[in-house]
């Protein structure tokens, strides 16, 4: 399985409820419309989550809550099942594929948001 993560940070001016609004009600169904023509077989959103222990967890690791990285507003997970099927080349996919670019840019600030493919690794379950 071929697995692309993307770190999402919310772009300016937006609350982080209304990114993950907008991110679960607007975008996911987009994905799952496209989800033929990009060969995806697996997409799941991990929405960050107003928890009191991450930022004593980043404080511990960083040395101070200052020095910790900037908390993600979620991260997306997408599956193929080959590179094959990522590098999938055709006019439905590069559709697809502007689409989903060009509604991202409504919420996503890219500028923050990190992504890469990886190969996974099962260690369990």
């Amino acid at each position: 399985m071929i697995k692309l993560t993307f770190c999402l940070t919310r772009k300016p001016g937006m609350t982080r409820e209304e990114f993950q609004h907008y991110w679960f009600n607007n975008h996911a169904p987009l994905v799952a419309r496209h989800r033929e023509a990009l060969k995806i077989q697996r997409y799941v959103q991990l929405h960050t989550g107003d928890f009191a222990m991450a930022d004593a967890l980043r404080a511990a690791r960083s040395g101070s809550i200052e020095a910790a990285p900037a908390i993600y507003d979620g991260v997306a997970q997408l599956w193929w099942n080959s590179l094959d099927d990522l590098m999938t080349d055709t006019p439905e996919a590069r559709a697809a594929g502007g689409a989903l670019l060009e509604d991202e840019a409504k919420f996503i600030d890219f500028s923050k948001s990190p992504l890469w493919f990886g190969e996974e690794k099962v260690i369990f379950g």
